[in-house]
């Protein structure tokens, strides 16, 4: 009876026009086992939410790019905000003002605050940086040369603010104001320029070293929300062809696809893991894209991301490296702070690290509801006086090395709060998706959805 229900909801979701949008939080919504378990997933939503709210930078009310609660930071480096984690902070903020956590007005206020940092922070062809000085706006450098406009970050940043947008459209003065000046940030945005004339997009564009960092983004990698916002472009937007050419390869996408224990997906993902990549190249791009019914002539993607999240589950489970507290409670692997620094942990011989990101199973909810739960149950109810502070559970930790760290970062934390609500209520789901121009641009790139007129 459960399943049945939870397909009603979500048919529901799908189906709801642009105006109910505002509606379905009231109407819809995923049956819990018990009350317990609602009020857990309430109370991890809610504490990591805080990370985009009582810990945002405060000139620029963005969210910082990392917070240590341990206050140990080695490169001074608290004061830096970033594009990509400050997209999936908006969309966070939205969540916050429909769960109740913040006043409808409260959430428009920092938003307005927000936006009016982006309208005066550096931008390079209306693209961002991957990171600012959140009390300049200046571009802090993410390496010598990448010193300039980050085409991919600024997609995630621009999924939120359409989300915005569409959340306050039909609102009052103040937030019909704020969703024109959004509109506008977003019509300035020069997909065409970041193509370099060729049918590919890439990364990075510097004004000092101009195309010298040479990364065209190929598929399949956590980017194909840049390719769909590219082609829905009303002022700037891109032939199909630099998304059929250049993300799709001529197909070559499709080539010696990724699988584990009888998994197998439809996708080659970039890289040297032959099973799968770390599991938040099914979270980014899928915070506004909704993956269910999606579909091209490459991917049914609701069937290639709850691939993915069961390919790290049952890792988890098979454990073949053998590292203490792997489990069906106990899983998920992305990229994340690490032992040593920071990494890219995957299932394979080679990237498993012995590390676990709580972000991975959390944000994997809507793909794996029963298997997130286990994980959520087991790491908050025995394992909390380790992996909990005031922004929720920790970005990552290791029973086998002992190491457990009070540290989060923007990137990891925004995505728990974004798809555990799209597993609830599918409210950015709906929000992105009722973009006439994202519509507009998955049509002309040949995806079907629900949710196309």
């Amino acid at each position: 009876m459960k399943k049945i229900l939870l397909a009603a909801a979500s048919i529901l979701l799908v189906m709801a026009p642009a105006a109910a949008q505002k509606n379905a939080l009231q109407t819809t919504s995923v049956p819990f086992v018990s009350a317990k378990d609602a009020a857990l997933f309430t109370e991890v939503q809610r504490a990591t939410f805080q990370y985009f709210w009582n810990g945002a930078e405060p000139t620029s009310g963005l969210a910082r790019e990392r917070f240590h609660a341990d206050n140990v930071y080695p490169q001074n480096d608290k004061h830096v905000v970033t594009s990509g984690g400050g997209g999936f902070g908006v969309m966070a903020i939205l969540v916050g003002i429909e769960r109740k956590f913040i006043t409808r007005e409260e959430g428009l206020k920092r938003l307005e605050k927000i936006v009016g940092f982006l309208e005066t922070a550096d931008r390079f062809h209306g693209a961002w940086p991957h990171w600012w000085n959140g009390e300049t706006g200046k571009v802090k450098p993410f390496s010598k040369k990448d010193d300039g406009g980050d085409l991919v970050e600024s997609s995630f940043m621009l999924q939120g603010l359409l989300c915005v947008r569409q959340y306050f459209q039909q609102g009052n003065t103040e937030e019909k104001a704020l969703a024109a000046r959004i509109d506008k940030l977003w019509r300035e945005v020069e997909f065409d320029w970041y193509t370099n004339n060729k049918n590919v997009l890439y990364w990075h564009w510097s004004p000092n070293y101009s195309w010298e960092m040479n990364f065209p983004v190929k598929g399949y990698n956590e980017c194909l929300i840049m390719y769909v916002l590219a082609a829905s472009s009303p002022t700037h937007g891109v032939a199909p062809e630099v998304y059929h050419e250049g993300w799709a390869q001529n197909g070559k996408i499709n080539e010696q696809p990724d699988g584990y224990d009888g998994i197998q997906l439809q996708l080659h993902y970039q890289g040297d893991n032959k099973t799968s990549g770390p599991l938040f190249w099914s979270h980014y791009s899928y915070l506004g894209l909704d993956p269910r019914g999606l579909k091209d002539k490459y991917a049914d993607y609701w069937k290639e991301t709850t691939g993915h999240a069961q390919i790290h589950y049952r890792w988890a489970v098979n454990n073949p490296k053998k590292f203490k507290g792997y489990g069906p409670d106990s899983w998920g692997m992305t990229s994340s702070y690490s032992i040593k620094g920071y990494a890219g942990h995957a299932p394979s011989m080679e990237s498993d690290l012995g590390v676990i990101s709580p972000t991975a199973a959390l944000s994997s909810f809507p793909y794996t509801p029963k298997e997130s739960m286990a994980a959520m149950k087991n790491w908050y109810f025995n394992k909390k006086d380790k992996l909990w502070g005031e922004f929720g559970f920790y970005d990552a930790f290791s029973e086998t090395a002992n190491w457990y760290k009070p540290h989060y970062l923007a990137i990891d934390q925004g995505p728990i709060v974004v798809m555990m609500e799209n597993y609830r209520s599918g409210l950015l789901w709906n929000l992105f998706m009722s973009c006439p121009e994202v519509q507009v641009g998955l049509t002309k790139l040949g995806f079907t959805s629900p949710h196309i007129k």
